[in-house]
């Protein structure tokens, strides 16, 4: 009688063992193990908000936006931030430029609640803010070379590019691009 095989932790008995070139897993993974979620379903849900006492029905996504703005316009910078990278990805999804080159980069009006929001990202610091006659935001070099590349084939002309210019915090910090021709 011959000794008996080792069988334990890292050796299964020998008729347990899988046979050279046959599959570990004869029936391959399940059908639907790895499913996604389904976004467009979820977020295309009607849903039902109330905006300044009166309700409105909008799809999921637009209330979740909508919270996210929200949020972010009463000081919640994650929030901000994510409702930025949410417009933004939609923007770019479905190729929108809509709107004059200059309102891309410059900000005409600040409302109250995106104050904190624009110092808090980095986005745009406040200048003489005691100063009622001169108080204004301006921008960082960081966001106006964003707006600019989003540009794309776009020009400004020579009157907006003195807008940034003059909108932007430190314009001799920012790396314009080639067309750029104002440097005052």
């Amino acid at each position: 009688m011959s000794a008996p095989e080792p069988s334990g932790y890292g050796q299964p008995p020998q008729a347990n063992r899988f046979r050279k070139g046959q599959s570990g897993n004869p029936r391959g993974r399940p059908k639907n193990r790895h499913r996604e979620v389904p976004y467009d379903s979820v977020l295309g849900q009607m849903v039902t908000i109330r905006e300044e006492g009166r309700e409105r029905r909008v799809t999921a996504a637009e209330a979740f936006l909508l919270q996210l703005t929200q949020k972010g316009l009463a000081g919640d910078s994650a929030a901000a931030r994510a409702s930025l990278e949410a417009i933004e990805g939609a923007r770019a999804a479905r190729g929108d430029r809509s709107g004059s080159p200059i309102t891309k980069i410059i900000l005409k009006s600040v409302a109250s609640g995106v104050d904190a929001i624009l110092e808090t990202l980095g986005i745009a610091k406040l200048k003489y803010p005691q100063d009622e006659t001169r108080v204004r935001w301006e921008l960082n070099p960081w966001i106006v070379e964003a707006a600019l590349e989003r540009l794309g084939e776009e020009r400004l002309t020579e009157e907006e590019q003195r807008e940034v210019w003059a909108a932007t915090r430190t314009p001799h910090k920012v790396n314009w691009p080639e067309w750029w021709t104002v440097k005052e």
